[in-house]
């Protein structure tokens, strides 16, 4: 979990991906400002999510605008900045992503019929114009689902059964698995935590004959590399 803006501006040092700092800096500065005295349900300053959901996006590689919109993408839905500033200021690409991700955000998800599941994703896919605004969203719902333990219980089972029915499938469908798999075990953490603890404890049992069996192989490939006088 990031913390400061000097985290993330590290981190895309070490991502190796040309990005534009300044720009990322300035929307950083913008939200700040914007969510300035907002908290979130944990008790931290609001500014925390936007930033950590930066982080995933860096995370999967992703270019300055997606950045840029994720930094931004509560400032329309719950501050005075308008998409008409955000366009001026970061132009209109970004405020797309930002538009298209406040959208998404307003979908209703009342039924947990499979079918009503599978109608609300084609809904999601089909109202984003560029699918960086579904990827930003993805990594919305996976900050605030890192976050969940600061929610109300039935809350947090209601978000658990939506990322499941709804987002897990989803950053599957594009091919997203590390978000896929993190999304699915924390919703099998908070629907059923009794099969998630057990799971984790048949893992962590198996750890060290799973490292055993790793190293054998290594010293196996590394064999035949030196064989080969590879």
């Amino acid at each position: 979990m990031l913390s400061t803006f000097d985290d993330l501006r590290q981190q895309i040092l070490n991502n190796g991906k040309q990005l534009d700092l300044g720009q990322i800096q300035r929307a950083y500065e913008t939200a700040e400002k914007a969510h300035g005295g907002q908290l979130r349900v944990s008790g931290e300053p609001y500014i925390i999510h936007p930033l950590n959901v930066a982080s995933i996006l860096v995370g999967l590689g992703m270019d300055t605008e997606t950045i840029v919109a994720a930094l931004l993408h509560d400032v329309v839905e719950d501050t005075p900045v308008t998409l008409e500033d955000v366009s001026r200021d970061f132009g209109q690409e970004v405020a797309l992503l930002v538009d298209g991700v406040t959208k998404l955000g307003k979908i209703p998800f009342s039924s947990r019929e499979e079918q009503q599941a599978e109608n609300i994703r084609k809904m999601l896919l089909a109202m984003a114009q560029d699918v960086r605004v579904v990827i930003i969203k993805l990594a919305d719902r996976l900050h605030n689902m890192r976050t969940l333990q600061f929610m109300r219980p039935e809350k947090q089972k209601e978000k658990a059964r939506e990322t499941m029915d709804i987002y897990a499938p989803i950053a599957q469908r594009l091919g997203i698995s590390r978000i896929k798999t993190e999304l699915d075990d924390l919703s099998l953490k908070y629907l059923k935590p009794e099969v998630f603890y057990d799971l984790v404890d048949q893992i962590n049992a198996r750890k060290t004959e799973r490292e055993e069996f790793i190293q054998q192989i290594v010293e196996e490939v590394s064999n035949h590399i030196k064989n080969a006088n590879i």
